[in-house]
């Protein structure tokens, strides 16, 4: 059979399919669109052979809409072939329309830069070859580092080379299946509008790929592998945002399988650690992270530091760290006294969060290098509480933001780097100093070893500085709700209860009236008790916050950027008094409370979705 009558014969197919209900309208359009469009002909073949196969799902899965740009750029499971996965041509175009944004906008410069990373996912080093030989192709010079290497190295490259844009090929923590680019603007930060949208405009209408084989870019010299510098000029950079103290202490650190040790280690050993400890079983790099549970590498996750801890209770730590596979988040967990032998515990986002807000602040406090310019930021999703540790030093705290580290970032530029002190989201993102524009969690990492030296000489426990924390500010408990919504139906789902929430939300939850709902898509804020509307000002995206009666409980709701599902994030406080009198009954007054508010948004969600 001709080429042609192929063609044909996939075309009936395809209508045969979506009217007997396997394969969705848009897919079917999109499918079409790879079977006869000149721009995808390399691809007619796969997409031949699937609809031959009858393979009707996983044409569905890798069609039914275009892979977005979301708050950490294009990502998505990787799959040869179909607009919504994850492949050559998804990412060829996300390079490609970034090249020719930045050509455009640039305005005929002509040294042209972009700096490339990789972190150890399946295919990551195969996309960085293909992102480097598009960038050479449009007339940019590409420093690459050329080793698995961190998020905020990228950051930094970028700044240090002052490129025009970079690269990061990344998933993050997303499972073993999934890769990704984040974009980077000449800021260092990932990008944001009216950048954003005029790199997805040229993504979405890009018809040819233009690449320089790779092997020829670096023999003429349009690929630089900058690593050791990069390397050595990060660390020197980091360093530098440490605080003098004891550094007698512990540390075990995990990789997740990811970047990090490349990044961590070393400064740690700068910054005058010396008994660090890498968790061997985690200590691999590998994109299939293999002795992680569930093969997921996430930091949030406290089971991934379950057998770190019982090695850490042998070999007597005074501290367990771990960061994701592209080192930009940080988790960590501490012996609940100071035994090390004894009980351990994890800290959420939120917690590691408070925590070196208090450390940083009380460490610029001391040092006399703190005023009322001074500023520290953090997202709407994230805990009041760093906004009432920053009043106790009367430091403003700038919190109106969208999730994504980016507005952090931006806000950095907007408000002046000398005076920004530290940034926090409750993903478990962090951020001191001028050197970057995006969480780094070497930085990170640090500062909490530094806490946890000075710690240890005090003879208190990293669980009990919290503890003063919340008898001090009232105790705050947050809790995270993901709601996963996949493939196309998933999506209607998801727009579905988020118009719910918007038009017809609870009346109440956990026995405690809705006072208010922010509606940051709509800019609208509307008084339940009344009725009446008014202008909400602040960032407009799709976010929606109901608060509660009772000052300091609330539950926000948003889609994710980057998965398929929708967020809730459940925020819980009882007052200074209440927690400094007696500080085990609030919290468990807040747990009670928690489980009520987890049951009735979940009940919610199963009969809006």
């Amino acid at each position: 059979m001709g080429n042609v009558e192929q063609v044909q014969k996939s075309l009936e197919a395809i209508k045969s399919a979506v009217s007997a209900g396997k394969l969705s309208q848009t897919a079917a359009e999109n499918v079409t669109a790879w079977l006869t469009e000149e721009r995808y002909s390399e691809y007619q073949g796969a997409v031949i052979e699937h609809i031959e196969g009858e393979m009707w799902q996983p044409l569905d899965d890798a069609f039914w809409t275009i892979i977005p740009f979301g708050t950490g750029g294009r990502r998505g499971r990787m799959y040869p072939i179909g607009s919504n996965a994850i492949n050559d041509r998804t990412i060829g175009e996300s390079a490609q329309g970034l090249a020719d944004y930045v050509v455009d906008y640039c305005g005929g410069k002509k040294d042209l830069s972009c700096a490339i990373a990789y972190d150890t996912r399946h295919k990551s080093r195969h996309f960085t070859e293909l992102c480097a030989g598009i960038m050479v192709a449009a007339g940019f010079k590409v420093y690459l580092l050329d080793d698995y290497r961190a998020t905020p190295q990228l950051s930094f490259a970028v700044r240090a080379k002052q490129c025009d844009c970079g690269i990061m090929v990344t998933a993050s923590h997303n499972p073993p299946s999934d890769n990704a680019v984040k974009v980077y603007w000449s800021s260092g930060a990932q990008v944001l509008p009216p950048h954003d949208k005029g790199i997805i405009d040229r993504v979405m209408t890009c018809q040819e790929i233009r690449v320089t084989p790779f092997d020829q870019a670096v023999a003429e010299g349009k690929v630089e592998v900058v690593t050791d510098e990069i390397d050595a000029t990060f660390t020197d950079a980091a360093v530098a945002c440490g605080f003098a103290g004891s550094r007698n202490a512990k540390i075990l650190y995990s990789p997740l399988h990811g970047v990090g040790t490349a990044a961590v280690v070393p400064l740690l050993q700068r910054d005058g650690f010396t008994d660090i400890h890498v968790y061997e079983p985690h200590a691999t790099p590998s994109g299939d992270f293999p002795n992680v549970p569930g093969h997921v590498s996430n930091p949030e996750n406290q089971a991934v530091f379950d057998k770190p801890i019982e090695y850490g209770q042998k070999i007597g730590a005074d501290l367990i760290l771990a960061t994701d596979p592209d080192c930009d988040r940080i988790g960590c967990a501490a012996p609940i006294t100071l035994d090390a032998s004894g009980p351990w515990g994890t800290f959420n986002g939120n917690e590691i969060g408070a925590i070196l807000t208090q450390y940083v602040l009380s460490k610029r406090a001391e040092a006399n290098t703190l005023t009322t310019d001074n500023y520290i930021v953090k997202t709407l999703v994230t805990t009041e509480l760093t906004r009432r540790i920053a009043e106790s030093f009367d430091v403003r705290c700038v919190g109106d933001l969208l999730v994504g580290f980016k507005h952090i970032a931006e806000v950095i530029d907007r408000e002046g780097p000398d005076q920004f002190v530290f940034g926090t989201e409750e993903s478990h993102g962090y951020l001191i100093g001028q050197y970057c524009r995006d969480k780094d969690g070497a930085v990170a990492c640090m500062l909490m070893s530094e806490l946890a030296a000075e710690l240890k000489q005090k003879g208190v426990s990293m669980h009990d500085y919290l503890c003063d924390l919340h008898r001090q500010h009232g105790y705050h408990r947050e809790m995270l709700i993901n709601l996963f919504m996949e493939g196309s139906e998933g999506m209607a789902a998801m727009k579905r209860l988020m118009k719910a929430f918007r038009e017809t939300p609870p009346q109440q939850l956990a026995g405690i009236p809705l006072k208010q709902i922010r509606d940051y898509g709509n800019s609208k804020c509307t008084d339940l008790s009344s009725g009446t509307s008014q202008r909400l000002e602040g960032p407009v995206g799709d976010l929606i916050i109901m608060d509660l009666e009772e000052d300091g409980n609330y539950v926000a709701v948003r889609p994710s950027g980057t998965e398929p599902k929708i967020k809730l994030y459940v925020f819980t406080r009882a007052s200074a008094e209440e927690s400094s009198r007696d500080l085990d009954e609030a919290k468990a007054k807040l747990e009670e409370r928690l489980v009520a508010l987890e049951s009735d948004v979940r009940q919610y969600a199963k009969t809006n979705a």
